[in-house]
């Protein structure tokens, strides 16, 4: 697949990274000579340099002859001029990132596709969207809903006290028979091994366990776990940045008391104006003293946000001293991610994966609907819809070569969540949730064009 890659910044860097392990055609275009000079010396792409929104530096950059362009600069016109200039160039698709997440609520009405926008995407709001879901799956460290919660992947450190540790997958199936889920993927406790669960891998104390399940099923984990739903109705931000403001102004919406912090007092007396709701404290937020006085203790949940991902860090961490039960933090050093759990932060959300994971069912063969990578794991979970030509289509779960580092978590059909186990036909119209490791990607990939 041949892509082109506007902007060479945070996330324009990690998606052409990304792409570039998987053999994609990649070109990267950007003014700065150093984002790209860095670029070029650590990765297998192409790269130009000059302005995305000229024409001749387009045509260079062979455009006419693109399956997908994503304009991810920091400039939203920008990306916008670039994608309309692309597709009229002969671009097959086009996606542009935006800040302004009015637009994506609005593109229905505005009709973006018109002019020549596929798709848009907006960093910030997919980060406001995973805090509000992971606020909302209070006791679990990582959550993705399916088709609106039809099915949801959860992730879960495993307590000793857990019910199932110890025991098999066979063996947890034959306990609780009337259990909703799938475990689809483990990694072991003190390591980065990832593995895709059969029915003799056993569940042992500290590893990390990703399920898929229905409603149902989510209240039955929370029971076997010995997790505990708690209601998060008390919010401190730390942030008045893109994130905090729309993380904020939904909370609010959905009646959650938030307070936020913001040390900046322009930005604060702003924020304060567009969302009377919330109670926006000038001040700064690493000062102890501070978030006491504004009882953090009685705080059901912490999420920072700020530019500084030693900030957000160290003020979670303060937070969960305090008696926090939840803590988010907003990190841009992807290394951090192996860090989360071991110094005993909730949950590391990074804008450069969420929107990778976004634009990466594009590049992803088949009818991939959605997609998600796992939180510091080497697995993908891929949400296809099945097409009358699919090779699964009419066939029986058992009885399709479905290769041995990949699982189906569960199967969407006429928007109902459904368990599906090796009885189970597939249907044309159907959308399955697989689970996969990189080596089988491509043969999953097969099975569903």
């Amino acid at each position: 697949m041949k892509i082109i890659i506007a902007g060479a910044g945070e996330v324009g860097f990690h998606l052409a990274k990304l792409l570039s392990f998987e053999s994609q055609d990649i070109t990267l275009i950007d003014t700065s000579r150093d984002s790209l000079a860095n670029a070029e010396s650590h990765l297998d792409i192409r790269v130009v340099r000059g302005d995305a929104t000229s024409i001749s530096v387009l045509r260079d950059s062979r455009v006419d002859d693109t399956d997908l362009v994503i304009a991810v600069t920091s400039s939203e016109t920008t990306n916008i001029t670039v994608c309309v200039l692309a597709k009229q160039l002969g671009a097959k698709r086009t996606i542009a990132r935006i800040s302004n997440t009015e637009f994506i609520e609005k593109k229905d009405e505005v009709g973006f596709t018109k002019f020549g926008i596929d798709e848009l995407i907006s960093p910030e709001s997919l980060a406001a969207n995973e805090i509000e879901l992971l606020l909302n799956q209070s006791a679990f460290n990582d959550t993705y809903e399916f088709e609106d919660g039809a099915l949801t992947m959860i992730g879960l450190s495993l307590a000793r006290t857990t019910a199932f540790v110890g025991k098999t997958v066979k063996e947890v199936a034959r306990l609780f028979p009337q259990l909703e889920y799938v475990p689809i993927a483990i990694q072991r406790y003190g390591t980065q091994y990832t593995l895709i669960p059969r029915g003799d891998t056993q569940f042992k104390e500290g590893d990390q366990v990703y399920f898929i399940t229905t409603d149902r099923g989510v209240e039955e984990i929370y029971k076997l776990t010995g997790k505990v739903r708690q209601e998060v109705k008390n919010v401190m931000i730390l942030g008045g940045s893109k994130i905090g403001y729309k993380t904020a102004t939904d909370l609010c919406k959905n009646s959650f008391n938030v307070k936020l912090i913001e040390n900046n007092r322009e930005k604060a007396f702003e924020i304060a104006d567009d969302i009377p709701s919330c109670l926006v404290i000038n001040g700064d937020g690493r000062n102890v003293d501070l978030l006491n006085e504004e009882s953090i203790q009685d705080m059901d949940a912490f999420i920072s946000v700020t530019g500084n991902s030693e900030t957000n860090i160290m003020s979670c961490l303060v937070a969960k001293s305090k008696g926090v039960r939840k803590a988010i933090a907003l990190v841009e050093n992807m290394d951090y991610f192996q860090l989360s759990h071991s110094i005993g932060i909730d949950t590391l959300i990074n804008k450069k994966l969420l929107a990778a994971n976004n634009i990466f069912r594009y590049v992803r063969k088949g009818e991939v609907v959605a997609m998600t990578k796992l939180n510091n794991m080497n697995a993908e979970i891929l949400e296809f819809v099945v097409t009358p030509t699919s090779e699964v289509s009419g066939k029986v779960i058992k009885n399709i070569d479905f290769p041995r580092s990949a699982v189906i978590g569960g199967v969407i059909r006429d928007g109902e969540g459904i368990i599906a186990l090796g009885d189970f036909k597939i249907e044309p119209g159907d959308r399955i949730v697989v689970c996969c490791l990189p080596q089988s990607i491509k043969k999953v990939e097969k099975l569903f064009v």
